[in-house]
């Protein structure tokens, strides 16, 4: 099926009506068409959780737990809203003709409406009459402005870094986020400098550097997507690092207090040692953060190593399908590894208070 008449069949589907063009064209990848023949049992559809399944072509009957059945068509009202939702539950499904059911994750669809609606609300709540609001940045931006970004495309909102955004924050985060145009050359961070602000790149390429035995040592090169800035902000440290811009580019930011309140608090999960322990004894790994020579004087049972500095290099190496425990000696290199994980979709948890709260017995 064609990329334009995704489209045009996503464009009658409810609540994905209210999407713009681009954002059908970018949902219409993450849509899954299933064609099955007359007779064919489409039950399997409606057995998956977290999805939404609706008909697009053709006739089914569905049976529902309570003994009903229903014959619905593509072309009726029924078929343009999600099938089984809110009713009881589907026990079995066959198509009456050749059909085709289109899926999607409803967790998704859900998180971009979430972040449309509340936009919407933003922009209607500036623009009606006698309306009163906050005073904003002079670099603030406008909220629907904001989400024809890149930075919130379907591909970011999927799995970029305000994936795991607490829904109950993405109004704060569009009325405190700063857009910053920068240049090529400027300077964004200074290593020694306090922390004051995380950043997320919107458009523009950034080289990371650290000084070394007096020379400028090139650790990574970032770009649309990526972020920076966390580790400082979290730990408490200064800055480890010098950003500067090598493009032209659009930034935006957040203050160390709006990042502390809506993103880091909500993603880092603090666990007690006993509970740690228990969650090891159930397969989760210990993930020391520390440089190695710490970690070979005195580490827990069965840790792996994987120094602060080298964390982003372990996105995608690390087993997503494993629960981790990060831990250092106090707990705030730790956090600043967990959040930086967490952001990319790992199952991670804080030792609380380090390894100074584990007992040195425990310790090898």
């Amino acid at each position: 099926m064609t990329t334009e008449l995704d489209i045009k069949i996503l464009s009658t589907l409810e609540p994905i009506s209210t999407f713009d063009q681009v954002r059908l064209r970018e949902l219409a990848g993450y849509c899954q068409i299933t064609s099955v023949n007359a007779g064919g049992d489409t039950g399997k559809l409606f057995g998956q959780s977290g999805k939404s399944v609706y008909l697009i072509d053709g006739e089914i009957e569905l049976a529902y737990q309570d003994g009903n059945k229903v014959t619905i068509k593509a072309e009726s009202e029924w078929a343009k809203h999600p099938l089984g939702k809110r009713q009881p539950d589907i026990v079995s499904a066959r198509a009456l003709r050749a059909s085709r059911l289109l899926s999607v994750d409803e967790d998704l669809l859900d998180r971009m409406m979430t972040w449309e609606q509340v936009a919407q609300h933003n922009l209607d709540a500036v623009a009606k009459p006698g309306a009163r609001m906050e005073p904003r940045a002079d670099n603030s931006v406008d909220a629907q402005r904001l989400m024809r970004s890149s930075m919130f495309s379907v591909d970011r909102l999927n799995s970029g870094p305000l994936a795991h955004l607490p829904m109950a924050n993405v109004g704060e985060l569009l009325r405190r986020i700063e857009s910053v145009n920068v240049r090529a050359n400027e300077v964004i961070v200074r290593e020694g400098g306090e922390g004051d602000y995380y950043y997320i790149i919107d458009s523009g390429r950034v080289q990371v550097t650290r000084h070394v035995g007096g020379v400028e040592l090139p650790l990574a090169e970032l770009r649309e997507g990526d972020v920076f800035g966390e580790e400082a902000l979290i730990s408490g440290a200064k800055r480890n690092a010098t950003v500067t811009m090598k493009t032209d580019g659009i930034l935006l930011r957040l203050g160390r207090e709006d990042f502390m309140t809506l993103l880091k608090e909500p993603l880092l999960h603090k666990s007690s040692y006993e509970h740690a322990i228990h969650a090891v004894s159930n397969g989760a790994v210990w993930l020391d953060v520390r440089y190695p020579p710490e970690f070979r004087h005195d580490r827990l049972p069965g840790a792996m190593n994987v120094p602060l500095n080298e964390i982003r290099d372990a996105i995608g190496v690390l087993d997503r399908g494993k629960k981790y425990i990060a831990c250092c000696q106090s707990g705030q290199r730790s956090a600043a590894a967990a959040f930086i994980l967490a952001q990319a979709g790992y199952d991670v948890e804080v030792l609380d208070g380090g390894l100074w709260s584990v007992p040195r017995t425990a310790q090898k």
